[in-house]
């Protein structure tokens, strides 16, 4: 038996051999056929009895299987993996030895096997030799039988096996042999596929590849390379479960079939941008150059992105055609191939398209005004390969044409139907225009390392990773390993007496670095460090003042000279992106990030100073195609760019955070830039806009669960909230109202009793000096918030001919709430009449400035009034039916905008003289023409925007029992949670390209934040995942769809940017059925029917749901009717 040194030098022999052979030509994979996850069908099975090696007379009886690729054999025909398998490839002779008997030989082994007869053995024999001489009609690659296609290899310890076993990462698909000898002549031991696999880290040297049959634990030599091997294992599992139909059309195209850069083999990636097919070595050096000069996406994984246009474009600019331009003058010294090494791959691929070195240059290349006239000439003609040609030789996508109506080439190739012309300028909307003086000293200008920099202690330090740390890290999880900063290298030891390094990290790969809130993880002071190579690194100190100084001398080894300011910031993250700032998108450059609490400071390479951006004041935060971030503040547009996905998924994380709300104050709202919280002014807005002449205005109260809903929605992130028109004014009052009641210290803050003493001062310009003083004493954000309430109120009581809110009945409701009392104090009353009696001297404001306010919002009053008096005159009159769809059950009604579908119920029931008896449910329920979908509408479901949806959806209204209902009911009162969970049938309406789709079996899990959809019950991470207010629910399938069950619902999903897409869902009975429909209802609009157990309501009996079920406050009457129903509040002083 070998040491592991006499096995270390065999392995690297074996991947030089791997080098050699596979130069030789194109070999296959390891099945000698494209990558698949499926099994390739058995040609024989049967139990034979098998010679054992040692070459005993008992013989072991095994289950064999034949197939075109291997013959394997098992220990019982229940087995899912193989005791041995042998490539047919390899198998040199199969000849009877007598007895029943025959013999297997291969180059290095022989195995017998034994029949129960002669001719059970003959055809045995005559099976394989007919699959060998197949395989020998076939033309040889080489005469090795070494797979081209091998993503890692080597030795690894495997529980319950002694010695380490050779493993071998192909593709989809994990084989293990006994030693690399056998590998080498095609014998194995068993094949795992990876469409069935997860891979877990299990610490620092161990990993299991789970399978639901069986779970395989391997042991490395040291940390680094279990990292490798749970990369590429995880790898082959994300290739295992690809879809090969958009890489089927694209390598329709021959030059396809090969990479683009270095003409490897069957490439599964692309640049979407360049118009390149390129192969996973090539594709990592593409993501390197950043999104805006190369777009990497999968032909696999990436299915959503390729739609029939994008695939028609790679279709007609092909590998070869692309290549005329962008590799017309490649030196032959300088090309590179499939065995290249990465310096060499990266050092091509960067002047191929960053610095376009080899292209082939426009006779138009410097004339910038013909460069753009050109290209509006060729979009709209097909010559894809002039504009490409003009577009990465520096014409402006963006430039104007000179139309009158398309002024830009996009608009251009709109409307002139060049579908492709049009995909092609999308794609490069934001790309760079290659630039030779960008190519070798593009990195360099980056970094300037500080070789100066030491630094040396213990650290503790999990496993790199390669996605982002959500998950809570215990200390068991860290090692502790003795660090060296040197050199501009990162060193961590075992211990400070080791010599070798267990692992390094270069300064000039580190793209940032973010400080860990305290106590994220089991240790305290936690920092993270990013690399250029997508890799994360989270460490750990004993304190917070080791871990600052650690996070600082990193930083300064990385940091521009220039750039040090940022250093001075108590920074939570730090590090380099790239941007385009301004309103120009032509020029992407590099700045160096510090993120600091709710500040962003910017520095930019030839910048003299650094900017500053106050992410609470952003007027818009968003994301925009999944790599790029949005950030939109007054008078400036910045974008920052993905150039790595991984630091910039933590970037965009980190920011979205720092601009969102933070806690109770004022100050930690989302601001305006004016200082006043966002959730404050949109309902000023919103209430100024719609709710000024709206009678007893902040008396009345709003609809409870409402006004929850949208003050948490508001909390959460008020910059994106819309509110519309058909919000309310009265929820969104009361809305205002909650928020000052449960804001932290108040608006008064801690100058609260100063405030209220100030009544007591007769003299009116005495006491107007002092409420000056106190509001200088506010906090910045205080200050700039009760100003704009009080300006609000100034206004509201203006108009209190209309409202009936004068100042006195505008104290009465805001006194308590700014004060946070129990209304029974007349002092806060009484300091909110003086604020907005005297607004105009407490506050210097010109009275041309309040009189400009008064005027606009008497225009819109006015506006608004006649609006009103038109739509009263504008009833729609449309068909619905009863009970049926047949002419002689066609009902005309007249539906007001503000109709719901249990008023058009009564309204028919009542027009019929029908009586509804105590078991019935009738209810409104949208139907297609065909019968087959049906709809029923929740009762508070408004019915006019149904009627103008049936244009397009060629649907119906029917008014009829509802034979569901009462099951339902039943359910909702005996479940225990407001969740659903089970297996059900699932299926897409279609598969990408138009193929056929089936049922399959899913987990679904249903709750208030959405429907989650998992391969299986054991499964922890969800396939698909819907927010439920995107969902809308139909009960029945389509006949065509050919559902399994007749018990299934057709789902809806409208996402955010309208996108629509609609997938099937199968139950096993009727009774589930319902049972999922009532929890999908109930947790879209928190109830079933208007009183639980009450088939229906008559409109008398109903309640104005916009007023809520509390008494309102009495808008006119004494002053002693008003405190006396004041008095009622106290109880709850959110109502108030």
């Amino acid at each position: 038996m070998q040491g592991d040194g006499g096995l270390s030098s065999r392995t690297s022999s074996i991947s030089q051999s791997l080098r050699i052979s596979s130069s030789h030509g194109s070999v296959g994979n390891m099945d000698d056929g494209e990558p698949s996850t499926q099994q390739t069908p058995v040609i024989k099975a049967g139990w034979l009895d098998k010679n054992p090696p040692q070459g005993s007379y008992i013989f072991q009886r095994r289950w064999v299987k034949l197939d075109a690729d291997y013959l394997r054999y098992y220990d019982s025909d229940k087995d899912m993996y193989s005791k041995r398998l042998i490539k047919t490839s390899c198998i040199t002779k199969v000849a009877s030895t007598g007895d029943q008997k025959f013999e297997v030989a291969t180059s290095n082994r022989n195995f017998v096997f034994r029949a129960e007869t002669d001719a059970e053995r003959n055809d045995w024999i005559k099976v394989i030799q007919r699959v060998l001489e197949d395989r020998r009609s076939q033309p040889a690659s080489t005469s090795l039988h070494i797979p081209e296609n091998v993503d890692k290899c080597g030795l690894l310890e495997m529980k319950g096996c002694k010695p380490k076993l050779f493993v071998v990462v192909a593709t989809d698909k994990v084989y293990l042999y006994k030693n690399g000898e056998d590998f080498l002549s095609g014998v194995g031991v068993t094949s795992v596929d990876m469409n069935l696999g997860n891979v877990k880290e299990v610490d620092r040297r161990s990993f299991d590849l789970t399978t639901p049959y069986k779970t395989f634990s391997f042991i490395a030599d040291n940390e680094q390379e279990r990292s490798e091997w749970v990369e590429a294992m995880r790898q082959s599992v994300a290739g295992a479960l690809s879809n090969l139909e958009v890489a089927h059309k694209i390598w329709s195209v021959d030059s396809n079939r090969l990479c683009a850069d270095c003409n490897a083999p069957q490439p599964d990636w692309a640049s979407v941008n360049l118009c390149v097919v390129i192969c996973k070595k090539c594709a990592g050096e593409h993501r390197s150059l950043g999104p805006s000069i190369s777009k990497v996406r999968s032909l696999k994984m990436d299915n959503k992105i390729w739609t029939e246009e994008l695939i028609e474009l790679f279709l007609k600019l092909c590998n070869e055609v692309s290549n005329q331009f962008w590799a017309a003058n490649v030196p032959p010294s300088e090309a590179i191939d499939q065995w290249s090494s990465s310096v060499e791959r990266k050092t091509f691929i960067s002047a191929k398209y960053r610095e376009g070195k080899y292209r082939r240059y426009h006779q138009l290349f410097g004339n910038q005004l013909e460069l753009n006239k050109a290209l509006c000439v060729s979009v709209s003609t097909s010559d894809l390969t002039e504009t490409q040609a003009l577009v990465f030789c520096g014409a402006d996508i963006s430039c104007t044409c000179g139309d009158l109506f398309f002024s830009q080439p996009l608009e251009l190739a709109q409307q002139t139907g060049q579908n492709l012309q049009e995909e092609f300028l999308k794609q490069n909307r934001t790309s760079e225009i290659p630039r030779l003086d960008l190519g070798v000293n593009l990195e360099k200008q980056y970094y300037v390392m500080h070789h100066s920099v030491s630094h040396n202690g213990y650290l503790y330090k999990t496993s790199s990773m390669t996605r982002l740390v959500t998950d809570r890290k215990a200390k068991e999880e860290f090692s502790r390993r003795w660090c060296i900063l040197n050199d501009g290298t990162l060193s961590y030891y075992e211990n400070n007496h080791s010599s070798t390094p267990n692992g390094e990290i270069r300064m000039d790969e580190i793209v940032c670095v973010a400080v860990i809130p305290p106590d994220t993880h089991g240790y305290e002071s936690t920092f993270e460090i990013y690399t250029k190579s997508e890799r994360l690194y989270l460490f750990a100190a004993d304190s917070p003042e080791e871990a600052r100084e650690w996070v600082k001398s990193i930083t300064k080894c990385f940091l521009p000279l220039r750039a040090e300011e940022l250093l001075s910031y108590d920074f939570d993250r730090i590090g380099r992106l790239q941007f385009k700032g301004g309103r120009s998108l032509e020029r992407t450059r590099v700045g160096w990030f510090s993120l600091c609490k709710t500040y962003l400071y910017t520095y930019v390479e030839d910048s003299e100073t650094v900017e500053v951006i106050n992410l609470r004041k952003l007027a818009e935060l968003s994301t925009k195609d999944k790599d790029i971030l949005v950030l939109v503040e007054k008078g400036r547009i910045t974008y920052i760019l993905a150039e790595r996905k991984l630091d910039f998924t933590g970037w965009a994380a980190a920011i979205q955070k720092a601009s969102s709300t933070s806690g109770d104050t004022l100050s930690e709202q989302q601001l305006t830039d004016s200082d006043v919280p966002c959730i404050v002014e949109k309902c000023i807005d919103h209430i100024s806009s719609f709710g000024v002449g709206s009678e007893g205005i902040y008396r009345k109260s709003g609809q409870n669960s409402k006004i929850t809903s949208l003050l948490d929605s508001l909390k959460k992130d008020a910059r994106s909230v819309v509110l519309t028109e058909e919000e309310h004014v009265d929820n969104v009052s009361d809305t205002l109202k909650r928020f000052f009641r449960g804001i932290g210290e108040g608006v008064f803050a801690e100058h609260c009793l100063q405030w209220l003493q100030v009544t007591g001062i007769e003299d009116k310009s005495e006491r107007i000096c002092r409420y000056q003083d106190l509001l200088q004493a506010l906090p910045a954000v205080n200050r700039a918030t009760l100003k704009a309430l009080i300006r609000h109120l100034y206004c509201i009581q203006h108009f209190c001919d209309s409202n009936q809110m004068n100042i006195h009945n505008l104290a009465i409701v805001f006194g308590p709430t700014l004060f946070q009392t129990d209304g029974q104090n007349y002092k806060p009353g009484r300091v909110v009449e003086d604020l907005i009696t005297c607004y105009l001297p407490i506050f210097s404001v010109d009275s041309q400035e309040i009189q400009k306010q008064l005027d606009i919002t008497s225009t819109i009053m006015k506006v608004r009034n006649e609006n009103q008096v038109r739509r009263r005159g504008r009833d729609f009159i449309c068909t619905v039916y009863l009970m049926e769809k047949k002419a002689e059950c066609e009902q005309s009604v007249h539906i007001a905008v503000t109709m719901t579908a249990q008023e058009l119920t009564e309204t028919l029931l009542e027009r019929r003289n029908i009586r509804i008896a105590e078991d019935d449910y009738w209810s409104c329920s949208e139907v297609d023409d065909s019968g087959e979908l049906e709809r029923p509408l929740h009762y508070s479901e408004k019915v006019l925007p149904i009627f103008h949806s049936q244009v397009s959806n060629s649907s119906h209204l029917i008014v009829k029992k509802n034979p569901h209902m009462e099951a339902m009911l039943n359910y909702i009162k005996t479940r225990a949670k407001d969740t659903k969970n089970g297996m059900m049938k699932f299926r897409e309406e279609r598969s990408l390209l138009g193929f056929g789709a089936s049922f399959h079996d899913r987990y679904f899990m249903l709750n208030s934040s959405g429907l989650r959809m998992y391969r299986d019950v054991r499964s922890h991470r969800p396939e698909k995942e819907w927010p439920i207010k995107n969902l809308t629910v139909h009960l029945g399938i389509r006949k065509k769809v050919r559902p399994p069950t007749s018990f299934g619902f057709t789902i809806m999903c409208k996402n955010e940017k309208n996108e629509k897409s609609q997938w099937f869902l199968c139950c096993d009975s009727l009774a589930e059925m319902r049972q999922w429909f009532a929890v999908f209802v109930f947790l879209q609009y928190g109830s079933l029917w208007p009183e639980q157990g009450t088939p229906a309501r008559t409109r008398s009996a109903q309640m104005d749901s916009t007023f809520g079920n509390l008494p309102l406050i009495p808008i006119r009457g004494s002053e002693t009717d008003i405190r006396r129903s004041m008095a009622a509040f106290t109880t709850d002083p959110l109502t108030v």
